[in-house]
């Protein structure tokens, strides 16, 4: 969709924090509906007048938990887009929810307010691994959930974490066929990684769990694909998978090379301005302190940055050959005023495509299934 752009809300309180998880996440206790309501009223102003005359494709409010929000505020947000931009008619709203009883309830409210996608956080469909990730639900609240989701919403999507510390191919076998037979039309499927600053990257470092060794996680990513593709929801990207027209379009976005506006504490946009130039912008992270900035100025931009080529072209290759269609040459020239194989290391190219890590398909550089497996080393090849 050459045309697309986006609206990504960030909502960043949560009722606890997940070990695993490096987002731009804050517990609190109580929060102020009303002022946040009023900020993220008036940062979307802001960015409104920045990109007047665009048509809104799609809308993603993401977090923390974007479902402790009011309902009353995703409707306020969704009339305020509606009458500063054109509103496709199509247009994808998501928003993601923890499948706690307190949420599922809530759930028709925000159908109301016409979202019209969810996107839930169950992380895993036991249990034991629900303890160990520090989720607030437990299985019977998360089959709950997603049975009033489907109910409820258009489309839905959740998430699962995989390669956990005793996981087997057996045991995810057995996890991903259920949850295939839970899912409607998309799935999204991680492998446990360690980040920095979170609770599991001190657990780790200290010896209190293992995960999976390298050819066990290399297994479970095969099995992942072969499983989903078989029951007909293939993997599009890396780490998420749907039924043919079901694609999160608002995250193909990103991986397309699209303009989108980032609202709230620690989001972030593109923007492409009249003279092609694309700017990246960063909103500042701590809420408390992006809240004053907007109160100030009407925004809590914390950088705005012009990417140059080389930048811009890194940044088309490391987004789009994360799809399962790969990056498109003829995009690419476009959005980066250059080929792409003028772009990347020649010789690295072809080394990559002689060792069958990629594929030409057409105008299409695609990463190979050997290939999709040690995508950051392809990509650093192509970028060296």
């Amino acid at each position: 969709m050459a045309d697309a752009f986006g609206i990504y809300i960030h909502w960043p309180f949560c009722l606890s924090k997940c070990p695993y998880c490096d987002f731009n996440s804050h517990v609190a206790a109580t929060i102020e509906q009303s002022a946040w309501r009023g900020a993220l009223l008036a940062e979307l102003e802001h960015f409104a007048q920045e990109t007047a005359g665009r048509t809104v494709t799609s809308i993603f409010f993401g977090g923390g938990t974007p479902s402790l929000m009011e309902p009353a505020t995703t409707a306020a947000l969704l009339d305020a887009v509606a009458k500063r931009w054109r509103l496709a008619d199509d247009a994808e709203i998501t928003l993601e929810a923890n499948p706690g009883t307190i949420d599922a309830e809530r759930f028709r409210d925000f159908r109301a307010t016409g979202v019209n996608r969810l996107s839930m956080g169950l992380q895993a469909l036991d249990d034991q691994a629900l303890r160990f990730l520090g989720r607030r639900h437990d299985l019977a609240q998360a089959i709950t959930a997603v049975e009033l989701a489907r109910a409820t919403f258009p489309r839905i999507s959740f998430d699962l974490i995989y390669a956990r510390p005793g996981q087997t191919i057996d045991h995810w076998r057995e996890e991903l066929d259920w949850a295939i037979a839970l899912a409607a039309d998309h799935l999204s499927l991680y492998q446990l990684t360690i980040e920095a600053g979170t609770a599991f990257h001190t657990a780790y470092a200290r010896g209190d769990f293992i995960l999976p060794d390298e050819d066990t996680a290399a297994g479970l990513f095969e099995l992942t694909q072969e499983i989903t593709a078989a029951h007909g929801l293939p993997a599009y990207e890396i780490s998420n998978h749907a039924r043919p027209g079901a694609e999160c379009r608002h995250n193909l976005l990103y991986w397309q090379g699209d303009d989108y506006v980032g609202i709230g504490p620690g989001a972030h946009g593109r923007l492409t301005d009249s003279s092609g130039t694309v700017w990246a912008i960063s909103q500042l992270k701590a809420p408390e302190t992006w809240r004053k900035a907007v109160a100030g100025v009407g925004h809590g931009t914390k950088e705005r940055v012009a990417l140059g080529r080389d930048e811009r072209m890194a940044e088309l290759v490391m987004m789009g050959l994360r799809l399962n269609d790969g990056l498109s040459a003829i995009r690419f020239a476009l959005r980066s005023g250059k080929t792409l194989t003028d772009a990347v290391n020649r010789s690295g190219l072809d080394m990559m495509i002689g060792d069958a890590f990629l594929v030409w398909d057409g105008d299409r550089l695609r990463a190979t299934p050997k290939g999709r497996l040690v995508l950051n080393s392809v990509i650093a090849a192509l970028l060296a």
